[in-house]
């Protein structure tokens, strides 16, 4: 669905050796324009770039509407998670100027005609220019900063939800399972990478993420692990020695419905006027989806019957790391051996996640992982997370 945005533009500075800071969005003038401009083409079916690579420092993308439908245009950061700088709600037939500093690196252009989707996606290349780029002004700034690029990156990620959410419900109720089942992981990863924004909601998280085990007696089960039951139907022994019985198909259509509105509630709350979400709760947030982690998914609870856990473990892995990204200036600022810790561990954590697969071409199934290996990524989390557990605090003194 389309999204509400907060302003017409937003700019996110992220510290990263790959990483950009954004300047105000006006129309550049000439003396911003010149070798550093970058024209953008967004139509219904392309996002045509008229260069491929810019230099480092001030770069302008001029981005041109030339579809039917209100689209946006994103520099994201090389792993196409971080949004650095975003164009939003860019109506046919108009064109606005981004203005970015850009460090040297690697950078994922997007185009989302429509503001839906994965959008339309190309690598862009920052060489460097021998120009310093770096952040500037107080603390302070750093921070609103950071809050600006987490809510940017928040944004994004609920965005694509509710269109995976909607073409998962969609095969649900239409009785296509296969590819239902091919859906659900894929889609749930936008959904872990920022539980802890949604947990911020109330009651919206339980509605869409409750586990059976965590039922309360009276209380009616809803959301995706209902649907995951459902698609992945236990067998006697693992059903509590009954069998277990489809839901008819009046109740696969209410099942849905329910996933779709509640995951809209989450995009509307995100996307109402004045949504923020402050620096410690960012930090929080990061030690949260470790503890997700080594909580639910390192036990293998969280998808109990599809055993895409670790889908879920890298997205908790995606979040947590964005989530301390964006915070890395500040971090390394009060603490630079914080950060060159937590590099390092994610790193590691990264590493041994990677080795079972990837959220592009899949994971080996949970319940085919030996003990060994699990033992090996519980230990990879808890060493993340001890030094993960001081940054809100680093970043509160540093304030």
């Amino acid at each position: 669905m389309p999204r509400s945005a907060l302003s017409a533009i937003a700019c996110a500075a992220l510290v990263l050796p790959f990483a950009a800071g954004c300047v105000a969005n006006e129309p550049a003038d000439a003396s911003v324009v010149g070798a550093g401009a970058v024209k953008v083409d967004s139509s219904a079916t392309a996002c045509t770039l008229s260069a491929a690579t810019a230099p480092s420092g001030t770069l302008t993308f001029s981005v041109t509407n030339s579809g039917t439908d209100v689209t946006e245009f994103y520099v994201l950061a090389a792993d196409g998670l971080r949004v650095v700088a975003e164009v939003e709600n860019l109506g046919p037939g108009l064109t606005r100027d981004l203005v970015v500093q850009a460090r040297p690196g690697t950078y994922v252009t997007q185009c989302k005609p429509g503001m839906v989707g994965e959008g339309i996606r190309s690598d862009f290349t920052v060489t460097d220019s021998g120009t310093a780029v770096g952040p500037t002004g107080d603390t302070a700034t750093q921070l609103a900063q950071a809050e600006e690029s987490y809510v940017s990156y928040v944004k994004d990620q609920v965005g694509a939800l509710i269109a995976g959410t909607q073409e998962f419900a969609a095969a649900y109720v239409a009785g296509d399972d296969t590819k239902a089942r091919g859906l659900y992981a894929a889609t749930r990863l936008h959904w872990e990478r920022i539980e802890p924004v949604a947990e911020s909601f109330g009651d919206l998280d339980p509605l869409l993420d409750l586990r059976e085990a965590d039922l309360e007696a009276g209380q009616q089960w809803t959301g995706w692990h209902l649907i995951e039951k459902d698609l992945w139907a236990p067998a006697v022994d693992a059903n509590g020695g009954v069998a277990y019985t489809p839901l008819t198909q009046a109740q696969r259509e209410a099942a849905a419905a329910g996933l779709v509105a509640n995951t809209q509630a989450v995009v509307d709350a995100v996307n109402a006027p004045g949504f923020t979400f402050e620096a410690f709760q960012i930090a929080n947030g990061a030690k949260a989806l470790l503890d997700e982690v080594a909580t639910g998914k390192i036990t293998g609870e969280e998808e109990i019957w599809s055993h895409t856990d670790l889908w879920d473990v890298q997205a908790n892995l995606d979040g947590a790391r964005v989530a301390f990204e964006v915070l890395r200036d500040v971090a390394t600022a009060a603490d630079p051996e914080l950060a060159r810790t937590l590099d390092a561990r994610f790193a590691d954590l990264t590493a041994l996640v990677s080795a079972q697969g990837s959220a592009e071409t899949g994971f080996t199934s949970y319940d085919a992982l030996s003990t060994d290996q699990v033992k090996q990524i519980a230990a990879a989390v808890d060493a993340v997370s001890e030094p993960l557990s001081r940054l809100t605090a680093t970043v509160t003194s540093a304030s």
